[in-house]
């Protein structure tokens, strides 16, 4: 078996017309045929079903995608790693990142790292906490901004940088807008604007309500930060956003109150996998972040 015909395989697959993918790889189609069919008999199984022009995966054509899949990545990877331990300033860092951390900590952190290590690329993926530890473990990324950061994953493990507050975000023309602070019980009564399913935040909103005694009534769902700030300055419900996202405000139509009964936190921080060890250039983006944050907290920032 030769890694040629698993190229080839792969596209083929992809596109289910093994024309196209000759014309995607820049070969002949014989040659494409050729290699495929080779792979099949090495096999001594029928990887696709043949409909004219058009191909199909077979049942067992299938497992086998998704195990060579696997193994390309890894196969990648390793080209990546040795070229990186060559020289570990001139890596890609595929990382990812949850919308309620893209605002803010992201930029602030790359701009940072690349002032002193410029020839350092980022891949950037962005997606929920589940989406993102689930990529980190079947290493489709190599580590990843997490919050809340997850306890005891058996694949990943999660280092904190830093824990920040939960705030109540009301319109102005709420009549709680002018209050210092608020117990999330006076907001009952209130429809809220929260994040989709799949979303810590909204996890975060339902179980902190319910802790207080109330289900909260949704309004209206969102995905990003800047979503949920526009339905709430329209007057459309409440909301409770984590404090980094509400330093700089885009209007004066929103304001955010310290919530102080329940006390409602969230941990930020990265999470890497458990069962491979890092690359080089990784392994210096980690060593910057750990150095970075413990500046920030050593000087209160």
């Amino acid at each position: 078996m030769e890694l040629r015909q698993i190229y080839y395989f792969i596209k083929v697959a992809e596109m289910e017309h093994v024309s196209h993918a000759a014309a995607e790889l820049h070969v002949a189609q014989s040659a494409v045929s050729r290699q495929i069919s080779n792979l099949e008999q090495e096999l001594g199984v029928s990887l696709f079903f043949r409909e004219g022009r058009n191909i199909r995966l077979t049942p067992v054509g299938r497992i086998f995608l998704d195990h060579v899949k696997i193994a390309i990545v890894e196969l990648d990877k390793a080209k990546q790693e040795v070229f990186e331990y060559l020289n570990p300033e001139t890596g890609t860092i595929r990382l990812g990142f949850p919308t309620s951390l893209a605002a803010k900590t992201l930029p602030t952190v790359i701009s940072a790292f690349r002032k002193e290590h410029p020839q350092i690329g980022f891949q950037l993926r962005q997606g929920t906490v589940n989406e993102l530890s689930d990529a980190v473990v079947q290493g489709h990324i190599d580590l990843a901004f997490v919050s809340p950061v997850p306890a005891n994953k058996k694949d990943l493990k999660g280092h904190i940088f830093f824990t920040e507050k939960v705030l109540a975000l009301l319109p102005v023309s709420h009549p709680l807008a002018d209050q210092s602070q608020l117990r999330l019980n006076q907001l009952r009564h209130d429809p809220f604007v929260v994040f989709r399913h799949g979303y810590i935040l909204r996890d975060l909103i339902m179980k902190s309500c319910q802790q207080v005694g109330f289900t909260p009534r949704i309004a209206f769902e969102g995905e990003d930060v800047d979503t949920i700030k526009g339905l709430v300055s329209a007057g459309l419900g409440v909301s409770m956003l984590p404090e980094i996202t509400l330093h700089d405000l885009p209007d004066r139509e929103n304001v955010s109150i310290e919530i102080i009964e329940p006390n409602v936190t969230r941990t930020v921080g990265i999470i890497i996998p458990q069962n491979r060890e890092l690359a080089p250039s990784e392994k210096v983006f980690f060593g910057f972040l750990k150095e970075f944050y413990d500046t920030l907290d050593r000087f209160g920032q």
